[in-house]
């Protein structure tokens, strides 16, 4: 689908700009996922500066990645030391300092269960894909347990135990995808699913991912007491639990690890994205045995770079020098709460859920006559980025809009972007705007 918009207003935000036409010239489309025209010249805490001289709110932060918002003190001071005397580029052959200390830093911060060994990496992706590897290595059981509407990378060894429909990929043969649960009848069914699979072939299953909250596949959280089940059968089973926090670790729901929420210790720990603050870096965290399975298992030269680990540093210390985890709790609720009650007024809202500073909406089919849940969904994005805010879709039917803002997002801050967002749904709703350019972008 060809990313062109002929709309005319560029100070809404609706045309394309010099900078987005340069990048369709000279950027290839294998790696877009582009909702609205942005092109976006620098940044500053939860707002982004695009080449048209507008100020844009961020919701997304770069889909969770930009955890302390944009162009943060902390991070700056960290990069631009540890280039000032770099330690190097990578830890395949040497250690270095800001690695060591960031691995001992995580280390402490992780349960004992999975607080043995860290292994870095550049994306979540490639987190995952070691993960897997690993585990079926060690083990010597090549079985996955994920569920459906997963997204555990864009890798094809991370996108072939996925189970999001948007990823074109061949799935692996060891796959058994679960249904993921929103009820707690559903949950029953989820976990007779489980027992299936495992009684069927005893001995094969390795390993079984997780998400705390499905973040691509809808924000969608378990009913409580899921996943202590899940657990307990992966205990009885010598199925390793693997967390992946890639999108919703790192405080985002207002404790450092998003299973914290669930009662829950996995195995292996998956984080990445906001760990760096907006640099390229991920890590596994898992016990010694696993993780000294085999010297050179998975390497990249990159792997380990010292400039990334230190962004990372500043981002755990900032965490917790600003109060951050509190802050995504207080200032999570109070979003949460509002647009609870805007459910209440727009009946466009299906279901608003998620925990802390992970949320989504829900929209509804055929609310405008023949406009399914998606097409509102890109219209009402489409709208708000014309309005000043930056805010993406998810969801497996691609219906549920989704909030992931900086960690450090302020109440105020919040309260203009909400109102932007309660707007564009409202004037998409009532058909006062057109439904022109939106059509161009495949979204997710």
């Amino acid at each position: 689908m060809d990313n062109r918009s002929d709309s005319q207003d560029t100070k809404s935000g609706s045309s394309i700009s010099g900078l987005y036409e340069r990048d369709l010239c000279s950027i290839s489309k294998l790696a877009h996922l582009r909702f609205f025209p942005l092109a976006v010249t620098g940044g500053k805490g939860a707002t982004l500066r695009g080449d048209d001289g507008r100020n844009l709110i961020d919701f997304s932060a770069s889909w969770g990645a930009a955890s302390l918002g944009h162009s943060h003190t902390a991070i700056c001071s960290a990069v631009n030391s540890a280039l000032s005397d770099q330690a190097g580029a990578s830890y395949l052959s040497s250690a270095n300092l800001p690695t060591v200390e960031l691995a001992e830093m995580l280390l402490a911060r992780t349960p004992a269960r999975a607080a043995g060994r860290v292994w870095f990496g550049h994306s979540g992706s490639d987190a995952n894909e070691t993960a897997n590897r690993i585990i079926s290595a060690a083990t010597g059981r090549p079985g996955i347990l994920a569920f459906e509407g997963a997204y555990h990378g864009g890798t094809s060894g991370s996108m072939a135990f996925s189970g999001h429909p948007f990823q074109r990929a061949t799935r692996s043969e060891h796959l058994t995808l679960i249904p993921y649960p929103a009820s707690r009848s559903q949950a029953c069914e989820a976990l007779a699913c489980i027992d299936e699979a495992i009684s069927a072939r005893p001995g094969y299953y390795g390993a079984f991912f997780i998400e705390p909250i499905q973040a691509d596949g809808g924000l969608l959280v378990p009913p409580a007491g899921f996943f202590e089940a899940v657990q307990q059968r992966c205990r009885d089973n010598a199925v390793l639990l693997v967390s992946d926090e890639v999108k919703v670790g790192v405080g985002r729901t207002g404790v450092f690890h998003a299973f914290e929420n669930f009662n829950i210790e996995p195995d292996v720990v998956i984080m990445g994205k906001g760990l760096g603050g907006g640099l390229p870096i991920s890590a596994v965290i898992g016990p010694e045995w696993l993780m000294n399975f085999s010297t050179g298992f998975s390497l990249q030269t990159l792997h380990g770079n010292p400039v990334c680990a230190a962004a990372a540093i500043s981002v755990l210390q900032t965490i917790d020098g600003e109060k951050l985890l509190r802050n995504a709790n207080d200032v999570g609720t109070y979003i949460h709460d509002r647009l609870n009650f805007l459910a209440t007024q727009q009946p466009a809202i299906h279901e608003v859920r998620g925990i802390g500073l992970a949320l989504g909406i829900e929209l509804r089919d055929d609310i405008l006559p023949g406009v399914s849940g998606k097409d509102l969904a890109a219209r009402v994005v489409f709208r708000a980025f014309q309005l000043g805010l930056v805010v993406y879709y998810v969801g497996i039917h691609s219906n549920v809009i989704e909030l992931t803002p900086a960690l450090n997002i302020t109440k105020s801050i919040a309260v203009q972007g909400l109102a932007i967002l309660e707007k564009a749904l409202s004037d998409v709703v009532e058909g006062e705007v057109e439904p022109n350019g939106c059509q161009d972008f495949s979204g997710w």
